[in-house]
């Protein structure tokens, strides 16, 4: 396992550097608005000026280079357009947070109810309560998601007795937006938990302690059940990043300022330095999550080795 990871973590940091490098070359060919706040009312000369200042006149790979090594020192460059002249790591700082703690909630909640789902779904396949859930992970992958948040806006601010503005310090103005990111999730582990079940269930050695008169109960939970959440446990790292990632619409909704469209709106500022950060953030994000997803299905069942070398039997 450790040489496993070993290797995995060095293919990562070459990723890693590959999609950056990459991203910050294809940022180089882009117009050079986006390093000047003011760039319709400079002349040619102060352009000029201002690229040279900055860097940006030099050889790409000297370029690169510099980069890389500003960022192993913590420090990304600062923001052109977003907010003029500020840290992109203090940007980060202040908009990470509330991202996270945003996501690991609902991660949370869809985990609590999603998994008890998919469970009694799996449990009593062909009958009410799965009839009861299908139908629940049916209404939430068909309906658009823009209309049930939307809903659960108009109804859950007069119940849960909020206002329209989000307020962080005030844990009511939280329930709303995380239970809306968790639904998602919470369909997702329900219908492949309720799906990877019903696939053990009807393998040889559930057969076999039917026949030997273990009781139903004890295999679903002590058997299938576990070795139904070895493929599923792989994908929670990831889908805490899209929840991270993908709540664009709902911080929006709740005027939550948070990493939600962040990265949307320095495109289209065409806010370069922007940009490389949070590239840099989301890749190394995404390529740690990939690492702990193989970790979560080793400590689920030790029988999976990684160190077996590739095509062994």
């Amino acid at each position: 396992m450790v040489q496993y990871l070993a290797k995995r973590i060095g293919r990562s940091v070459l990723t890693l550097f590959i999609i950056v490098t990459l991203v910050f070359c294809l940022l180089r060919l882009m117009p050079v608005e986006g390093y000047f706040a003011n760039y319709e009312k400079m002349s040619e000369a102060q352009i000029q000026a201002g690229l040279q200042a900055m860097g940006l006149l030099d050889p790409l790979p000297v370029q690169v280079g510099r980069f890389w090594k500003n960022a192993l020192h913590g420090d990304l460059g600062v923001s052109h357009i977003y907010k003029v002249n500020a840290p992109v790591t203090q940007i980060l700082a202040q908009k990470l947070p509330i991202s996270v703690q945003m996501g690991v909630l609902a991660m949370l909640l869809s985990l609590v109810l999603g998994i008890p789902l998919g469970l009694v779904m799996g449990q009593y396949k062909g009958r009410w309560p799965d009839k009861l859930g299908t139908a629940l992970i049916v209404l939430i992958q068909a309906v658009p998601a823009a209309v049930y948040f939307l809903y659960i806006q108009m109804y859950g601010t007069a119940a849960v007795g909020v206002g329209l503005l989000f307020n962080a310090a005030n844990w009511r103005y939280w329930v709303l937006p995380v239970c809306s990111m968790s639904l998602a999730n919470l369909a997702f582990y329900a219908m492949w938990l309720r799906r990877y079940m019903v696939d053990e269930s009807n393998k040889d050695y559930v057969r076999l302690a039917r026949a030997k008169g273990v009781c139903g109960r004890d295999i679903a939970l002590h058997h299938v059940f576990r070795n139904a959440m070895v493929p599923l446990v792989q994908y929670i790292p990831s889908a805490f990043l899209n929840t991270v990632v993908g709540s664009i619409y709902i911080e929006s909704l709740y005027s939550i300022p948070g990493m939600g469209g962040l990265l949307v709106t320095c495109v289209q500022r065409h806010d370069n330095t922007m940009v490389q950060g949070i590239v840099l953030l989301y890749a190394c994000v995404g390529i740690v999550g990939l690492i702990l997803g193989d970790i979560l299905m080793v400590l689920i069942d030790p029988r999976i080795n990684f160190g077996r070398k590739e095509g062994g039997r």
